[in-house]
């Protein structure tokens, strides 16, 4: 996973500065989130991993399913990627060029995971300590997670704080084996 997120990396920073540069900063967006969910097709990876399909017929493929949605540009991008091969990694390149566009924009995607359901006063109160601590507006993804047994997870970016009980066990089992 780590190395399709390195590969994606200079893809996605290019993507990035090719919308910013035309101003179409969303509609790259969802034209990379059509791709990628394309490429996460259990039948399109059986395809994109056959060496029997060319790159060519992976890319038209992209642009019969995606019909109008996708622009020159962005055909030609998909076409870039089948020839390198690269087709698979639209996931994370999209992953990463939404991370940029957000960071643009001043918002950070924060994954809250909670053992129990939080209120609403609680994450408010949690949602304005992080925006606090990251200077900027912080678009909340909340999930329950009950193998945590209790406390939170949250995720920003490639920072992790985790206050779970399950965590701390992890935590404590590991200083006991040192």
């Amino acid at each position: 996973m780590a190395e399709a997120i390195t590969v994606a990396r200079p893809y996605a920073e290019a993507i990035y500065k090719l919308s910013l540069k035309s101003k179409n900063l969303s509609q790259w967006s969802k034209m990379l989130q059509l791709a990628a969910g394309i490429a996460e097709e259990k039948q399109i990876k059986m395809l994109i991993g056959n060496p029997k399909v060319s790159a060519e017929q992976i890319s038209q493929l992209f642009f019969d399913i995606g019909k109008s949605n996708f622009d020159s540009e962005a055909r030609n991008f998909l076409t870039l990627l089948a020839e390198n091969k690269r087709i698979m990694i639209l996931p994370q390149i999209s992953q990463l060029y939404e991370q940029m566009k957000a960071q643009y924009e001043g918002v950070l995607e924060a994954k809250i995971a909670s053992a129990f359901e939080i209120d609403a006063k609680q994450l408010k109160k949690l949602i304005d300590d992080l925006e606090q601590k990251f200077n900027c507006k912080i678009e909340p993804k909340v999930s329950i997670d009950p193998e945590l047994i209790g406390g939170i997870k949250v995720e920003i970016g490639d920072e992790i704080f985790d206050a779970s009980v399950r965590g701390k066990l992890e935590a404590m089992t590991v200083a006991l084996k040192s």
